[in-house]
C-alpha cells in the first residue's frame, strides 16, 4: 500500500463540517499529487455513490469511496476530525474519514489491498492507534501496515493475504473436522455496490463475531476484485447461511435448502452477533429457504425482502417494485406490438379474425392483425407476472406458483390490476407463513417443489374466488368508470399531478406508481380514450428532465462541469427515448435545484398534454412512436414547453448561487434518486 497513501494524503486536523466538504478537502490532496484529474467530476462520482447508501459506520468511521474515470491510480486519503462529521451512521458522527479512490479499471491486486484496509477498520487496536497518532507520516505508515511489518510481519501484502489465508484454513478445517460434537457452522456471502469497503468490513465483522460465539464461519466476499467460490463441501457441511448484501448474490442457488438470513451489508458490520443468533434460531426451527437463480453477471431486481431493521413500509415498496420491474417489459413489448398493429391495420384491427384462421402474406391487414394479436397475448401476462413477482419479492421462488395462480384468477374474475396487487401480497404472505412451520427433516426436500406450491395455491385461489375477489373487481370497475368520466379541469389537474410524480425521483418508486397507473389503463384490448390520454401525459412528462438538462448544458454550459456537459450530450438521446434516468447524474450532483425544476416542467407538460387531448396507445418509445400519437404536433408542443420551463429554472437557480468553488461537484445534500442497480429503463 506504499504507493496508495503517503504523508501528503493525511490530514490530522480536518476542519470540514460536512461530508461533502470533507470529501473535497481530501480529494484536493489527491489532485495535488496527480492521482485525480478532474476534482469536480470525481466528487460527483463520490456523491453518486453516497446517494446509493450512506458510508458512515458505527465506531466513528466514514469511508466515502467510488470508482471513477477521473482517478489515475488507486489512492487512499485519511482525515481526522476533532468535531466529527455526519456520514449517516446510527451511532453519530465520524472522526476517522477514509476517502478511497479507485480507477474505473482498477486491477485486482490494488483492490485486494484496499479490501485489507476495510478489514483493519474492524480492529479496535488499529482505530485507537489512528486516533492517538500525532504525525501524518506515522499515520500513513500505520495505514500501510509498516508498523506491523517492523514487529515481525511479512509486510502489507502478506497482511492482506492473511484474512484470505485464514478463511481458506477455516474452510479446510471445516471440511476435515471429525469431532463428535462439532460447533455450529455458518457460510456467509458479503457484497456491496462498489465492492471495495463494506464487502470486506462485513466479512471481518462476521468472522470476529463467529470466533466470539464459538461458531465456525467462512465468508465469501463478492467484491470488485472478483470472488473465490466457497468449496461445495464447506457449503454442504454448513448448518446455516448469511447473505449480507446490497447487490444480488452471485450463484445464489449453491446455498439452496439451508436456513438462511438475508439482510443488508451494513447489518453484518453493525450487528453480526444478532445475525449469527438469528440463523441458529432458524436452523433449530427447521426453516429453509430455496435460493433464486442468479447468474454471475446479474440477478433479479429484488433479491431480498429487506434488512430486518427496515420498516414494513420500506419492505412493502420493495415487494411491489419487484412485481412492477418484471411486468414493465411485458407492457413495453405488448403495447408496442398492439400500437404497430393499429398503425398497419387501422383502428378496426381489434375485430379481425384469428390469424390462425385467416392470414394472407401479401395483405397489410393480416400483418397488422398478427402484431395486434401477439401484443394481446403479451398483455395477457401483465397481471399474473405482477402478482407472481410480488410474491417472489416476498418469499423467493416458492412464491411464484401461488402468485401466478392468484394473478390469473384476478383476470378471470375481472379484478384486473388491483386484484393482481392483492393476489401477489396474499401469495407471498401465505408462503412466508408456511415456511415458518417446523417440519421433519425428511420432508424438507419436497417442501419447495410439492408442499408449498400445493397449499399456497389452494389458499390463494380460495381467497381470490370466494372471499375478496368480488369486492376488488367492483373497486376496479369504479376506478375505470372514474377515469372514463374525467373531462375539463379534472383531467388537466390529473395530468399535472402525474407529471410531478414522473419527475420526482426519476425512475424511483413514485415515478413507477405513476407509470404503472398509466400502463394499467391501456393494458386491455380496447382501452378508453381517457386511459390513452393519461398514458400520453405520463410519457411526455417522463421525457422532460433529461431533455431539459441537455438543453441547459447546451445553452449555459459554463454553469456545469465537464462531466455534466458530457452527460448532457447523452441526455438528448435518453430523453427522446423516454428514459428519464438520463437526468440522474444532474440530480445526484445538485438535487435542490434539478429536482424541483424538473417537477415544475413535468407538471406543465402533463397538464398541456391532457388539455390538448393527446392520446397514446403504446406504453413506451418516446419520439419514435409519435406517428402512433393522437394530436402529435400539440403533443410535441407540450413536451417542448416543459423542457423549456425546466431548463430555464435550472439555469436561473444555478446562476443565483454564490460562485464558490465548493458548490460545483459533489452537490448539496443527499439526493432522493434511487439506486440505478434495480431500475428498469422503460419505467422512466
Amino acid at each position: 500500500m506504499s504507493d496508495m497513501i503517503t504523508a501528503e494524503l493525511v490530514d490530522l486536523g480536518l476542519s470540514a463540517d460536512t461530508k461533502e466538504a470533507a470529501a473535497r478537502a481530501l480529494a484536493e490532496r489527491m489532485v495535488a499529487l496527480g492521482r485525480v484529474t478532474d476534482l469536480d467530476g470525481f466528487l460527483a462520482d463520490v456523491a453518486a455513490r453516497e446517494a446509493q447508501m450512506p458510508t458512515g459506520l458505527d465506531g466513528g468511521i466514514g469511508i466515502p469511496h467510488c470508482r471513477s474515470e477521473h482517478v489515475t491510480e488507486p489512492t487512499l486519503a485519511f482525515g481526522r476530525s476533532a468535531a466529527g462529521i455526519d456520514f449517516g451512521a446510527a451511532d453519530g458522527p465520524a472522526d476517522l474519514i477514509f476517502l478511497i479512490a479507485a480507477p474505473a479499471g482498477a486491477d485486482d491486486a490494488h483492490l485486494t489491498i484496499l479490501s485489507s484496509l476495510a478489514r483493519q477498520l474492524m480492529n479496535a487496536e488499529f482505530t485507537d492507534a489512528l486516533r492517538s497518532v500525532g504525525d501524518a507520516g506515522a499515520a500513513a505508515a500505520l495505514i500501510r501496515g509498516e508498523a506491523a511489518a517492523s514487529e515481525g510481519s511479512s509486510g502489507s501484502e502478506d497482511s492482506v493475504a492473511a484474512p484470505a489465508a485464514a478463511s481458506a484454513g477455516a474452510a479446510t478445517d471445516t471440511a476435515a473436522a471429525e469431532e463428535e460434537e462439532r460447533p455450529f457452522r455458518v457460510v456467509a456471502v458479503t457484497s456491496c455496490p462498489t465492492g471495495i469497503a463494506h464487502t470486506y468490513m462485513a466479512a471481518e465483522s462476521l468472522e470476529n463475531a463467529g470466533r466470539d460465539a464459538g461458531v465456525e464461519i467462512v465468508v465469501e466476499t463478492q467484491g470488485s476484485a472478483g470472488f473465490t467460490r466457497l468449496d461445495p463441501a464447506v457449503i454442504a457441511a454448513a448448518d446455516g447461511v448469511i447473505f449480507a448484501h446490497d447487490v444480488p448474490v452471485r450463484e445464489k442457488d449453491r446455498f439452496a435448502g439451508k436456513p438462511t438470513v438475508d439482510t443488508g451489508v451494513k447489518a453484518a458490520i453493525n450487528r453480526p452477533a444478532e445475525l449469527i443468533t438469528e440463523v441458529r434460531g432458524r436452523a433449530e426451527r427447521g426453516e429453509v429457504t430455496a435460493a433464486a437463480t442468479s447468474g454471475a453477471s446479474g440477478g433479479t431486481p429484488v433479491e431480498r425482502a429487506g434488512d430486518s431493521g427496515e420498516g414494513y413500509g420500506t419492505k412493502l415498496r420493495k415487494w411491489l417494485m419487484s412485481g412492477v420491474s418484471y411486468m414493465v417489459p411485458f407492457v413495453a413489448a405488448g403495447g408496442l406490438l398492439i400500437a404497430l398493429g393499429f398503425a398497419i391495420g387501422g383502428y378496426e384491427i381489434n375485430e379481425a379474425p384469428s390469424v390462425m384462421d385467416h392470414f394472407v402474406w401479401t395483405q397489410a391487414d393480416s400483418w397488422g392483425a398478427l402484431l395486434f394479436q401477439i401484443g394481446g397475448v403479451a398483455f395477457g401476462f401483465l397481471v399474473p407476472v405482477l402478482a407472481g413477482y410480488i410474491a417472489y419479492g416476498m418469499a423467493d421462488r416458492p412464491g411464484l406458483v401461488p402468485g401466478f395462480v392468484g394473478g390469473a384468477i384476478s383476470l378471470t374474475i375481472n379484478a384486473g390490476f388491483l386484484g393482481g396487487l392483492a393476489a401477489g401480497l396474499i401469495a407471498g404472505g401465505v408462503v412466508i407463513a408456511i415456511q415458518k412451520v417446523r417440519i421433519p427433516a425428511a420432508l424438507r426436500g419436497i417442501m419447495p417443489v410439492v408442499v408449498i406450491p400445493l397449499i399456497s395455491a389452494a389458499v390463494v385461489g380460495f381467497l381470490m374466488f370466494v372471499v375478496i375477489g368480488k369486492p376488488i373487481a367492483e373497486a376496479q370497475k369504479g376506478m375505470t368508470d372514474w377515469l372514463n368520466g374525467l373531462t375539463g379541469t379534472n383531467a388537466v389537474l390529473l395530468g399535472a399531478l402525474l407529471g410531478l410524480m414522473m419527475c420526482f425521483d426519476l425512475g424511483g418508486p413514485v415515478n413507477k406508481v405513476a407509470y404503472t397507473f398509466a400502463t394499467a389503463g391501456i393494458a386491455v384490448a380496447s382501452p378508453s380514450d381517457s386511459a390513452m390520454k393519461i398514458m400520453a401525459a405520463v410519457m411526455a412528462a417522463g421525457m422532460v428532465p433529461p431533455l431539459a438538462m441537455a438543453l441547459a448544458t447546451t445553452v449555459r454550459g459554463k454553469l456545469f462541469n465537464r462531466t455534466e456537459r458530457e452527460n448532457g450530450k447523452a441526455a438528448w438521446v435518453l430523453g427522446a427515448s423516454f428514459i428519464s434516468e438520463g437526468a440522474i447524474p444532474f440530480a445526484a450532483a445538485d438535487p435542490l435545484r434539478v429536482i424541483p425544476a424538473s417537477m415544475v416542467g413535468g407538471a406543465v407538460t402533463g397538464a398541456l398534454s391532457m388539455t390538448f387531448g393527446a392520446t397514446l396507445r403504446a406504453p413506451h418509445g418516446g419520439i419514435f412512436v409519435v406517428p402512433l400519437i393522437g394530436n402529435p404536433f400539440l403533443y410535441l408542443v407540450a413536451i417542448a414547453a416543459g423542457v423549456c420551463v425546466t431548463a430555464a429554472l435550472v439555469i436561473v437557480l444555478k446562476g443565483l448561487r454564490k460562485p464558490a468553488p465548493a458548490t460545483t461537484g459533489a452537490g448539496e445534500g443527499t439526493t432522493p434518486v434511487p439506486s440505478a442497480g434495480t431500475k428498469q429503463p422503460v419505467a422512466a
